[in-house]
């Protein structure tokens, strides 16, 4: 059986890549910026709407876009449940 995508509001998924180091820098309507700098001095960035339930294929882009940061079995766990 394949993991299924959690539901998960924009704050959960949030919560998820602070843990990853990274922090919301800026808010503008309902859509946070979230942004770490890297040891390099590189500056990541990440949008995520502050949305009470995200839509799964808003999850998948942000889940994408977070794996170009962050190795994708890492974050796996904290997005799908088994």
């Amino acid at each position: 059986m394949s993991p299924r995508l959690r539901a998960m509001s924009g704050r959960d998924v949030a919560r998820v890549l602070h843990r990853f180091g990274f922090a919301v820098v800026s808010t503008r309507g309902s859509h946070a910026k979230l942004r770490r700098i890297t040891a390099k001095g590189e500056r990541q960035i990440l949008t995520v709407p502050l949305h009470a339930e995200l839509a799964p294929g808003t999850l998948l882009a942000i889940l994408r876009q977070a794996c170009r940061f962050i190795p994708e079995p890492e974050l796996r766990e904290s997005f799908f449940s088994e």
